[in-house]
């Protein structure tokens, strides 16, 4: 029987936020009344084309925040559904503001957080966006920085964004354990050398990229008994 991963000499964790603690997939699920069927489309869709539209801007050196993106994917998916609902696309955008959290994620932070580890955000997501969904969910207490790619005026996954994260939280990067649901932000994680946990939700196939993660687990409810002091 193998033993299980455990890592070591950790001090610091720190979360991306939208897959990882929160669901992107909530904003359409509230709005099946008006889209039906179509729920998992346009989620689909809206979410390819917002992280494309943050690698290309960052490619083009063209930087608007994650809010700008958002609402751009946003009308992409509704174009390529054939969906003309102004008050639709109002209603999916606020709600998008405040995505509601996993279930586990608050008892894990609370775990965390009587263990003596530093917790925080790193994300894609503008302040203003990363502070509501964090009130939302009741999470305020729990969460350490909450930092955005603001800060750099550039998108995961380049390394100056997981830089913050060690400047941020003033931990070397070599005691700072990353989580994030999204393989390609993992894979950047560890390429730039931080401790990284990948929370497969979707059970995705690794990413053919420099980079590893040092462990996998299905949901965060996983990440506590990994972690050695």
């Amino acid at each position: 029987m193998n033993k299980p991963i455990q890592l070591e000499n950790i001090e610091a964790c720190v979360f991306d936020a939208y897959g990882t603690l929160f669901d992107f997939g909530a904003a359409a699920e509230r709005c099946r009344d008006v889209l039906g069927d179509k729920v998992q489309q346009l989620t689909q869709i809206w979410r390819t084309k917002q992280l494309e539209y943050t690698w290309l801007r960052s490619l083009r050196g063209d930087y608007v925040d994650f809010w700008h993106v958002t609402g751009q994917g946003l009308d992409y998916a509704l174009a390529a559904l054939g969906i003309e609902d102004n008050a639709l696309r109002t209603r999916l955008m606020e709600l998008y503001f405040v995505l509601d959290a996993f279930p586990e994620v608050p008892e894990v932070l609370r775990t965390l957080k009587d263990s003596d580890f530093k917790t925080g955000i790193l994300s894609n997501g503008s302040p203003s966006m990363l502070i509501a969904a964090v009130r939302r969910g009741g999470l305020e207490s729990l969460l350490g920085p909450l930092i955005s790619v603001d800060d750099v005026g550039i998108y995961k996954p380049h390394p100056s964004v997981y830089q913050l994260a060690v400047d941020r939280m003033n931990v070397p990067a070599e005691k700072i354990c990353f989580l994030s649901a999204n393989a390609w932000d993992a894979a950047g994680a560890a390429y730039f050398g931080l401790r990284v946990v990948w929370i497969n939700r979707f059970g995705t196939p690794p990413e053919q990229l420099p980079g590893s993660p040092e462990a996998e687990i299905r949901t965060l409810s996983e990440l506590p008994p990994l972690l050695v002091r």
